[in-house]
């Protein structure tokens, strides 16, 4: 089993105040921790770790790590060393600005066990990237990629569907663009409106719709298709759930369990495709109890869609199943 040591470093080394970004609302971090706390955080985390987790990383999350101060910057990786020491630690994960990645940084943190380095690429349209004041292009998220796969860290990147200026269409070709660049993981992040931000005031002056949950969840899933068909893990869709964020939270598609959503609507498509050929009909849906959920849909949403497209279906958990589903034909008496 895999898990994190977040440590949230909120606007740290960000020059920029982008129109969507209040990370101390995202994080529910106020400040910054100094090294004594991050060596508590790990400490307290690792004692806390239930029995089979042999796969932790220290990441440091939230700002533009490697654009704070340098000091800053070593003072924090050097608290995060000696638990590298702890067989269970694979390494340190963090992530920054695409135009805050050089070869002397990269030097730097491969010498302190970072292992895994994330850009925030959110978009590689350069008109939506200004819009949104991200103070980067296309080209540096393109230029940071390559430079972090040279040195053998893990590349990550991050994307943002929904933002100002952009459109479905363009989110996805964001993505192909960006499982082009090889990343190793993929983070998507569907645009949520949170108080206090630019986004905000230009959704209250009508300058800016936010996408809702449903054209969210048809690009994020189509998203996820992309990048899992190509081999790219998605280690996080939707930001997670947090009292604050859920107060916070004005517009957008913010849902706690996005992801399971996405993956619904994945298979409901397939269950689309794979009945088209026969047409309307009475089948039997026999479905591996792993992803029954997700087949049925929240509120057996998806069945309900297919039955009200002309299908009656009938469901069978088959534990002989170990995934998916099998679509069988019912005998009609006439």
């Amino acid at each position: 089993m895999h898990a994190n040591i977040p440590i949230f470093v909120p606007h740290a080394g960000c020059p920029h105040q982008c129109s969507f970004c209040n990370q101390r609302t995202i994080s529910g971090q106020l400040r910054i921790p100094g090294a004594e706390e991050v060596q508590k955080l790990c400490s307290t985390a690792l004692a806390g770790l239930p029995q089979g987790f042999r796969q932790v990383e220290i990441a440091f999350f939230g700002g533009s790590f490697t654009a704070i101060p340098r000091e800053s910057m070593m003072a924090l990786l050097d608290a995060a060393t000696p638990f590298l020491q702890d067989p269970r630690v694979t390494g340190v994960r963090a992530s920054t600005r695409p135009d805050a990645v050089d070869p002397q940084v990269l030097e730097l943190l491969q010498a302190r066990g970072v292992t895994a380095l994330e850009l925030g690429a959110q978009s590689m349209y350069n008109e939506v990237l200004e819009r949104n004041g991200r103070g980067h292009t296309a080209q540096d998220v393109e230029k940071a990629a390559r430079l972090i796969q040279g040195t053998g860290i893990s590349l990550g990147l991050q994307m943002m569907t929904g933002l100002w200026g952009s459109s479905p269409e363009m989110d996805l070709e964001t993505g192909r663009r960006l499982a082009e660049l090889e990343p190793d993981t993929v983070r998507i992040y569907p645009t949520v409106v949170l108080r206090g931000t630019e986004l905000e005031r230009k959704m209250l002056s009508g300058e800016y719709a936010p996408p809702d949950l449903e054209e969210t969840v048809e690009t994020a899933s189509r998203l996820l298709e992309l990048f899992e068909g190509r081999g790219i893990r998605v280690i996080r869709l939707g930001l997670q759930a947090t009292e604050l964020l859920e107060s916070e939270a004005v517009g957008g598609a913010y849902h706690p369990a996005l992801g399971e959503l996405c993956r619904s609507r994945i298979w409901l498509r397939r269950l689309q495709r794979d009945l088209a050929a026969g047409g309307p009909r009475p089948v039997t849906l026999r479905v591996s109890p792993r992803q029954v959920s997700q087949i049925v849909g929240q509120r057996r949403c998806n069945l309900s869609i297919l039955e009200k497209t002309g299908y009656s279906v009938r469901l069978h958990v088959d534990p002989s199943l170990e995934e998916g589903y099998q679509i069988k034909e019912q005998e009609v008496s006439v």
